[in-house]
């Protein structure tokens, strides 16, 4: 059994991540920016958090074997956001940070990032730099933490269950996969490290 903080436990991919982990027996503490607005997870402790500040995230993270980051804050800009919560997670000591990130930033097999290919929307182009900018300030954090970020490929299918299955994948608009299934990736990831440092895709096996 490891002990696991989740960032982010309020949001869909964050809910995904405790219930995997609680389903494989780990010790959860979900971290939410405010408890009263989110149930107790089933088998997790649920604590407030702000996965931008560096002094809380460090305290949060004492004693926890890995962390996942799945927050977003839609009310503050992406390009701070992001870069802000990576700095402060690379920065916490926690050994092991697997983050959610978003297939929009992910290079195709043609290796373009999928947000540069034609006709992909423009409209949250913002989000998708922030995005970006967030891996590159996990790139820049030196040696502190051993870091990976996961995203679907190409977009969530929102309706789907969990099958258990999944496979790496370069970004592709068309591909899916469901958040329970990201979730098995995002948890197998921390019980048996096999990437590091790099973004990757995973779609529906």
């Amino acid at each position: 059994m490891s002990r696991i903080i989740v960032f982010g436990a309020g949001g869909r991919a964050g809910r995904a991540a405790v219930a995997e982990a609680v389903r494989r027996g780990h010790e959860v503490t979900a971290v939410v920016r405010d408890p009263a607005r989110h149930p107790a997870a089933a088998g997790a402790r649920v604590v407030a958090g702000d996965v931008t500040d560096p002094a809380a995230v460090a305290a949060l993270v004492v004693g926890q074997d890995a962390a996942v980051h799945a927050a977003a804050d839609l009310a503050v800009d992406p390009a701070e956001f992001f870069p802000a919560a990576a700095r402060a997670l690379a920065g916490s000591g926690v050994p092991r940070l697997v983050v959610v990130g978003l297939a929009s930033v992910l290079a195709t097999a043609d290796g373009v990032p999928l947000m540069d290919t034609p006709d992909y929307p423009r409209e949250w182009r913002s989000f998708y730099l922030g995005h970006a900018a967030g891996v590159d300030a996990l790139r820049g954090a030196g040696g502190g933490v051993d870091w990976l970020v996961l995203s679907p490929a190409g977009d969530f299918d929102h309706e789907a269950d969990r099958t258990g299955g999944y496979r790496i994948a370069p970004a592709d608009a068309a591909s899916r996969i469901s958040y329970p299934d990201l979730a098995v990736a995002v948890l197998d990831e921390i019980d048996r490290p096999s990437r590091h440092g790099v973004h990757v895709g995973v779609e529906r096996a």
